[in-house]
């Protein structure tokens, strides 16, 4: 009772209660602010993770611009029911040259950190086009317009550079090379060599299967590389250190 007698004088006091709850916070962001200053990371590095290419970093923007994170998170928790439903938890490493990422709580649609490989570039060109002829009871928009919106990579060395800036590692090869990486990903009659050197596991090919490249074939691009970075079959991760 004595206890609960003094915290009774913090709750009289509106002076008294302000400081003291400030001290308490000001404690409690020393703790846990106060040793990542002595970290060099606070991601875990995990092999097989790289920046997106040229044609996958022109998609993702096209993702972001579209409103697509608003129903879809990129975050797969490390619950059974997540898990055996889209597969290895999110790990952090895999966003890591994401800006801004993905990850969120609010799903309408699945989430698709796991999506990349798992269904074929005519079914996304299919689902784009018109969601409900795949999945029926989708309440997607429709986003056929991409396939006629023309794209041409006259930004993206800039885009690159930019995203250097804050500290993505493209190198001055894969910036120089952007001009050609981003046409050579949506041709499966190019030659890709130098390109998948560069960005190893990139899928290649007419995603949209039109002449032209669109909008359509760099969203694709990337939506095939979710989730395809990290060999899950030998990943062990780091104890908690």
């Amino acid at each position: 009772m004595a206890i609960l007698d003094k915290h009774a004088v913090l709750e009289k006091s509106p002076s008294l209660l302000l400081t003291f709850s400030l001290l308490v916070v000001t404690i409690g962001g020393i703790v846990e602010i106060a040793p990542l200053f002595w970290l060099e990371s606070t991601i875990e590095e995990v092999e097989g993770v790289r920046p997106y290419s040229p044609l996958e970093l022109t998609g993702r923007d096209i993702y972001v611009r579209e409103g697509c994170y608003v129903c879809h998170s990129q975050m797969i928790r490390p619950m059974r029911d997540e898990v055996e439903r889209y597969g290895h938890y999110s790990l952090a490493a895999e966003s890591m040259y994401d800006h801004p990422f993905q990850w969120g709580s609010k799903r309408t649609g699945p989430d698709l950190a796991r999506v990349g490989g798992r269904y074929s570039n005519e079914w996304h060109v299919d689902h784009f086009t018109d969601p409900q002829s795949v999945v029926p009871e989708s309440v997607m928009p429709k986003y056929a317009f991409l396939a006629r919106a023309p794209i041409e990579p006259d930004h993206i060395e800039a885009l690159m550079e930019t995203h250097r800036f804050v500290g993505v590692p493209y190198t001055d090869q894969q910036i120089s090379a952007a001009y050609a990486d981003f046409n050579a990903q949506a041709d499966p009659d190019a030659d890709t060599d130098g390109l998948l050197e560069r960005y190893p596991g990139a899928a290649i090919g007419n995603f949209d299967g039109q002449e032209a490249l669109t909008e359509m074939d760099a969203l694709i691009a990337y939506m095939q590389v979710l989730g395809t970075m990290v060999d899950f079959s030998t990943f062990t991760p780091e104890p908690s250190r």
